[in-house]
């Protein structure tokens, strides 16, 4: 599927068509690695080691996937340093800050509610 270019207000955007842009976004960031990247660069400047110690579990591929989407997006700023070795740097854009936001309340809906979550895992498995 071809997706549509937007031309329109962004309040004209229908959210539901297949073919949508922002349907296309939303699954860009609706992983677990996306989200927990953008959380993990928060408000600092992380070269791309110190970005994968801190999401524990994510692989060199994966980190690197994401963030190439997360660039592409123009949710986070690739800075390349012309050292040797080459410093290479991730910041999050303002998009990315404002997104961040969002990832802020979602992490405290998670804090808030995960016993309940888990709770009911537990009785769904029993």
């Amino acid at each position: 599927m071809v997706t549509k270019q937007f031309t329109g207000s962004p309040d004209e955007a229908d959210l539901r068509r297949a073919d949508s842009l922002a349907r296309e976004i939303f699954s860009d960031l609706a992983n677990k690695w996306a989200l927990l990247i953008v959380e993990a660069l928060g408000d600092r400047t992380l070269r791309f080691g110190e970005l994968r110690d801190e999401i524990e579990g994510i692989s060199h591929k994966m980190l690197t996937q994401n963030l190439r989407m997360l660039e592409h997006n123009g949710l986070v700023h690739r800075e390349v340093h012309p050292v040797v070795p080459p410093r290479v740097e991730y910041t999050l854009t303002e998009p990315g800050q404002a997104l961040r936001v969002t990832i802020d309340g979602l992490c405290d809906w998670t804090h808030r509610y995960l016993g309940h979550i888990e709770a009911s895992r537990r009785r769904a498995d029993a």
